[in-house]
């Protein structure tokens, strides 16, 4: 863990891009207001707390969360134990995390049930609540595993391409360069030796890309189309009855622009209707204006064909239904469990009190305190990610330092 991470109750101590605050200090500097840190833009605040600052923790079946983290073990094993975890290991490093995934490789009863599962958590982790440069309370959105309709060939019908990925598009992590870029990527294609930008949305749709190839199926609708593309993976059903299943291959590099947001601003939705399906719904019923919205999100998506479990996030694990959540690594690591508590403002949807674990990141997840919630598959995942806009908080779950000690002694 960072140096100093849990040293004493009344220290609170800056690392660069990271604060820890006690909370014995948060307690002295409440009396007067005062305890809510300045986080600059760029960085993330994590605040020492208990468990028992979990909203809803002991209501939480987190034995639901065993097999996510399983998930994301598995690939922290074939990791350097001395990789950092998230930026400038703002959640350690690998080995600190090895006797907790060591232990939940061993047992296969964490998995049984919630009281085995959560002492499980409490003995390996401390809570963090996550604050950014605008508090501590963030926005949650969801997404899910889309369906559509396609072909293998083209047809009148099905005349709409969901594209496999280039071979001149290069993709460079820039956290590579600077640990101020983790987090971030660039793409492009390389011509006379430079980077330059690749095919935007409208030059691939008028087809910059026909005639390489690169179709791995055709949609019938160019809508559900560009919304596979927005959830990054999903379900094409094939006339025969079988199915495509496709995931995330990589992105063209332009900047993502919400089709919400540009509806809003041309008055044709209000702000508080914005959903998946009132998207949808204007996007079909006004065919005129269709292309030239979808052509405001100059971020183009590509797929590959899977099998076995899926859809896979970022992190390579497959995603689970309601416990797999994406993050933005610019200032949390993937891998690790975070107890989300939100509340949608409008209320039609269910309080979110729920342990998950960050596997996966998204072209609009941006900010510390920001996630985005793996809904599953099926209909009643796409209704709980399209009308999912709550309002609520985070705690990213760290690796206690006496975590090896502990278990020893049992």
């Amino acid at each position: 863990m960072n140096a100093g991470v849990g040293a004493g109750p009344a220290r609170g101590f800056r690392l660069p891009g990271l604060t820890v605050l006690a909370p014995v200090v948060c307690a002295a500097l409440l009396a007067v207001g005062a305890c809510a840190p300045v986080v600059p833009v760029d960085r993330v605040a994590l605040r020492p707390s208990g468990f028992d600052d979990l909203p809803g923790w002991t209501n939480d079946d987190v034995s639901q969360a065993i097999a996510a983290l399983a998930r994301s073990c598995e690939v922290l094993d074939g990791l350097p134990v001395d990789r950092a975890m998230g930026p400038r290991a703002l959640a350690g490093r690998v080995r600190d995390w090895r006797p907790a995934c060591a232990e939940l490789a061993a047992d296969a009863r964490l998995a049984a049930g919630p009281l085995r599962a959560r002492e499980f958590f409490e003995r390996h982790f401390r809570p963090f609540a996550v604050i950014g440069a605008d508090g501590n309370e963030g926005l949650f959105t969801g997404y899910f595993e889309f369906t559509l309709k396609g072909a293998r060939q083209r047809s009148a019908r099905f005349a709409t391409p969901l594209y496999g990925r280039p071979a001149d598009l290069v993709t460079a992590d820039l956290g590579v360069f600077s640990d101020d870029w983790r987090g971030r990527t660039i793409a492009g294609r390389v011509r006379a030796g430079r980077l330059i930008p690749y095919d935007d949305r409208t030059a691939i749709t008028q087809g910059a890309l026909a005639d390489r190839g690169l179709e791995l199926a055709w949609a019938e609708d160019p809508v559900d189309a560009f919304f596979l593309q927005i959830q990054g993976s999903g379900r094409v059903e094939m006339p025969d009855g079988s199915v495509l299943r496709l995931g995330y291959a990589g992105k063209n590099g332009h900047a993502y622009t919400a089709i919400g947001k540009v509806l809003v601003e041309t008055g044709a939705l209000e702000l508080e209707n914005v959903t998946m399906q009132s998207i949808r719904a204007w996007l079909k019923a006004n065919p005129e204006r269709r292309d030239s919205v979808l052509a405001r999100n100059r971020s183009f998506v590509f797929f590959r064909e899977i099998t076995g479990p899926g859809p896979i996030g970022t992190q390579g694990v497959a995603l689970t239904a309601g416990r797999s959540l994406a993050i933005d690594r610019k200032f949390l690591p993937l891998g690790v469990p975070m107890f989300v508590a939100a509340d949608d403002p409008a209320g039609k949807l269910e309080p979110i009190r729920r342990l998950m674990v960050a596997q996966d990141t998204g072209g609009a997840i941006r900010g510390p305190v920001r996630g985005d919630i793996f809904f599953g598959h099926g209909p009643e995942a796409a209704r709980l990610a399209g009308q999912a806009k709550l309002r609520g908080r985070t705690w990213v779950l760290l690796p206690r330092p006496s975590a090896s000690e502990a278990v020893a002694e049992r």
